[in-house]
């Protein structure tokens, strides 16, 4: 599913479309034979994978007649993502959008909505998904106040997987059949995704993708990825953890299981739990040592196909040429400048090179 050629007619044209590039330089500080391929999804119109979702909900939305040009008010719960690609559509449509989502959220995302034209409320991150107060809770409250408006309901609606199963997968098939038959890259392919990693906020991408790779490949091997402290892995005795804390890692994890996440084989045959400690470095080496300007999510997913590749059950394919591992890089570094995980690694150092220039300039 190549991009559309020519000229777009909007924003809404530029969504999805991502590349798929190699990891070769981790892949080789790693010791990996096989190709460790990133799925760029924070090149979409909107900055990150949510963009698909939000422009497919919101179109059917309009096909069924519930959502309604001119009357209709969107409300939605989100981390940010989904509220950024609602926005843009919005914005576009010109439909009125409430975005409810969790204080820990970043206060780029937060200018990103107010710039496009939504309307911010933020609610305690520490309420239960069940609490009136939670961003679930306060969007159901103004549903319920606000004449004519409309929850499109990421956590339930079936347009999320669909979503990745009818864009996403097809997108990662096509670049790895392309590449397979076009003879020129100097990297062996066996023509198949072989693995594919993602971590799980909603579990759309996960379980959409997976519907998709498995139809073309059902050997493929689909891994979920999990932050510390969320409930999402299978089986649950995985999610078990002496330490409470809440995760800082934005747009995956929950304290509940979303509708859209079909988390059992064999829609993903392997969950693993990574720690912010893992997922922050993570993030930063795919910025350092790939340019790929990424968020703490995409070192999430990483950190997990890197823990599998070193794993027993893994390092066969880690070592095998031609073996196509897929990781989902589900949004960009422009949501978390402010944040601390960024903004320590960002500090001024002393190098040779910083020092060699100071010396020329006081020579000067």
């Amino acid at each position: 599913m190549p991009l559309p050629e020519g000229i777009l007619d909007s924003a809404l044209d530029a969504v999805g479309h991502t590349p798929l590039i190699r990891l070769d330089r981790i892949a080789s500080v790693e010791g990996f034979k096989c190709n460790l391929l990133a799925k760029t999804e924070f090149l979409s119109a909107g900055g990150s994978i949510k963009d698909r979702i939000a422009k497919r909900m919101l179109e059917e939305a309009e096909k069924s007649g519930r959502l309604i040009p001119g009357v209709s008010t969107v409300i939605e719960a989100t981390s940010g993502n989904t509220g950024i690609g609602l926005a843009l559509a919005c914005a576009l449509k010109g439909y009125p959008l409430i975005i409810t989502l969790p204080m820990k959220m970043s206060n780029e995302k937060i200018a990103t909505l107010r710039a496009l034209g939504a309307e911010v409320v933020r609610t305690p991150t520490e309420a239960a998904f069940d609490s009136p107060e939670s961003h679930i809770g306060v969007a159901k409250r103004l549903r319920d106040a606000i004449p004519n408006s409309v929850i499109l309901d990421q956590y339930s609606n079936p347009d999320n997987p669909l979503a990745h199963e009818l864009t996403t997968g097809p997108e990662i098939i096509d670049a790895i059949l392309a590449d397979f038959s076009s003879h020129s890259s100097s990297h062996k392919s066996s023509g198949l995704v072989d693995v594919v990693v993602a971590g799980a906020g909603t579990g759309g991408t996960l379980t959409g993708v997976s519907r998709s790779l498995r139809r073309w490949n059902s050997e493929v091997i689909v891994i979920g990825v999990d932050p510390k402290g969320s409930v999402l892995a299978y089986p649950d005795a995985l999610n078990e953890s002496k330490d409470d804390a809440i995760y800082q890692v934005e747009g995956i994890g929950y304290d509940f299981v979303p509708k859209v996440l079909d988390r059992m084989p064999p829609t993903v045959d392997k969950w693993l739990k990574i720690g912010d400690d893992e997922a922050f470095p993570a993030a930063l080496r795919l910025i350092k040592e790939e340019a790929l300007l990424v968020g703490g999510s995409s070192g999430t997913a990483l950190a997990g196909a890197l823990k599998y590749l070193h794993s027993e059950e893994g390092k066969h394919i880690a070592q095998t040429e031609g073996k196509n591992v897929v990781v989902l890089l589900p949004d960009g570094l422009r949501n978390y400048m402010s944040k601390p995980w960024f903004l320590g690694a960002a500090q001024e150092t002393e190098t040779p090179l910083s020092k060699n220039i100071k010396k020329i300039l006081e020579r000067s």
